[in-house]
């Protein structure tokens, strides 16, 4: 099995899709012995297995460590399992529930509606940068600067302090990487105190001077006497800016570069920006941001007749779910007319993305405004991909008009 999934491999993960496609064909469920995971590469599984409630983010909700046979993280590591543990995309019912139904009071629809106007003229001054030096690195230019400025919009986070939050979220998901190394996590903790105190003091001051911003509103949030704690509030918020950038920084690199490597497709949505909706659900698909969820097995369950124990833990490969010729016709094909498209990028399930409508009023903002005013906008130099297998994206992308 190693010789076919080499997440470690600059390689494979330059392009994971072949060994994807030899995944599927051998079997549903295949034992990883470097991470002791179980991989689950097609799309029916890795649907239906985001909805199982036999699995979970945690298993401390219903467990010890011990209990669940595995070892407690070091003591030095405990400021990012803090941090983390107490986000919604790490938690389970009733505690999930509780936090999600909170947030959602504050993240609402027309919170996110409100801040298309916002979203599109930063696309359009970052955009205008671009097109004013004739070029530059899309990464750094746009696709980074826009998912952090709105966050951080919407946060009320001032704009002096706003070149902090990428090098904190950077080290911070570093830990989301397989096998994590003792550096790794060491940049994890100190992002996480970090950006912790600083988010306590954010929230002190707010709590004192409300304003027109979402932590004035998470604070505000309450449900028949409940509210979020302090803690709760600060993993939220970083847990937004986390996955709320980290995959649309990505999702718009790797698209530009898969349109450059496909001139006709390209070609077609200069001719027509209508594509634009479909195109962006077909880019998330082709080249997924995120190519792997990891779940517990908290009661045992079957896959095609393998016995999956309590204890185990299953790592969902949504790059090949997104490839599976089972539910996508000709999956290694980019069709940016593609209708049919239940790709699995922002998940499903009660961890279902709660920031996707934001993501793709991101994506439609800055390819739209890209498609608009830089029209022979043409790669410059091939990209090199980043080492990280999970959180997949390139270092840089050099473009010119």
């Amino acid at each position: 099995m190693s010789a076919l999934f080499e997440p470690w491999s600059p390689a494979f993960v330059a392009d994971p899709y072949p060994a994807y496609q030899r995944l599927r064909e051998t079997g549903r469920v295949h034992w990883f012995e470097p991470t002791r995971q179980w991989l689950v590469p097609h799309h029916e599984d890795v649907s239906a297995l985001l909805r199982d409630r036999r699995l979970g983010r945690t298993y401390l909700h219903r467990f010890t460590h011990e209990e669940f046979g595995r070892t407690a993280p070091p003591a030095a590591h405990e400021p990012f399992h803090t941090l983390n543990d107490h986000g919604i995309l790490d938690l389970e019912a009733p505690d999930h529930t509780r936090i999600r139904r909170l947030v959602t009071k504050a993240f609402t629809p027309r919170t996110v509606s409100a801040l298309e106007p916002t979203v599109r003229r930063l696309a359009a001054e970052l955009v205008d940068g671009v097109k004013r030096a004739g070029g530059g690195d899309l990464l750094a230019d746009v696709a980074e600067p826009l998912p952090v400025a709105v966050i951080a919009e919407m946060l009320g986070i001032p704009e002096s302090d706003r070149a902090l939050l990428r090098p904190w979220s950077a080290d911070i998901c570093g830990m989301y990487e397989l096998n994590p190394s003792e550096e790794t996590a060491r940049r994890a903790v100190t992002a996480s105190l970090e950006f912790s105190a600083y988010l306590r003091e954010l929230i002190a001051e707010r709590r004192t001077r409300p304003g027109d911003d979402l932590i004035t509103a998470l604070i505000a949030a309450h449900d028949e006497g409940d509210r979020l704690s302090e803690q709760e509030m600060i993993s939220t918020c970083v847990l937004l800016l986390n996955a709320g950038h980290e995959a649309t920084v990505n999702t718009t690199a790797n698209g530009w570069w898969t349109l450059f490597r496909h001139p006709d497709q390209l070609a077609a949505l200069r001719a027509d920006h209508t594509l634009l909706p479909t195109a962006i659900e077909e880019l998330m698909r082709y080249d997924t941001p995120l190519q792997m969820f990891e779940r517990w097995v908290l009661d045992d369950i079957e896959i095609d007749g393998t016995v999956i124990p309590r204890g185990s833990e299953l790592a969902l490969l949504f790059g090949a779910a997104n490839r599976d010729p089972a539910r996508f016709p000709s999956p290694d094909t980019l069709d940016l007319t593609r209708a049919d498209n239940p790709h699995v990028t922002f998940g499903a399930g009660i961890h279902f993305c709660l920031g996707a409508p934001l993501a793709r009023i991101e994506l439609a903002a800055s390819f739209g405004e890209l498609l608009r005013e830089t029209p022979t906008l043409r790669l410059a130099a091939e990209p090199q991909w980043k080492p990280g297998y999970v959180i997949r994206g390139v270092h840089a992308l050099p473009v010119e008009l």
